[in-house]
């Protein structure tokens, strides 16, 4: 499983990280770094969720962090 991890600056000028390889995996922070920290979290929950409900096996996983603009 290779995760890729996006962040974008909206027009409000919050930051908007998220990991499109698993739905609803999103979230807002003040700054990238921030946001970024949150949907690692998120996705590293969601992950073991899934593990533990035994709704996923466990798999050979990458994180790609992305740079900020």
């Amino acid at each position: 499983m290779d995760l890729r991890l996006e962040c974008e600056q909206e027009v409000d000028g919050r930051w908007l990280a998220e990991i499109p390889q698993l739905p609803g995996v999103l979230s807002y922070g003040v700054t990238a770094e921030d946001a970024m920290a949150k949907a690692e979290v998120l996705a590293l929950r969601v992950l073991a969720e899934r593990l533990e409900h035994g709704e996923s096996r466990p798999v050979e996983f990458r994180i790609s962090l992305a740079t900020a603009a």
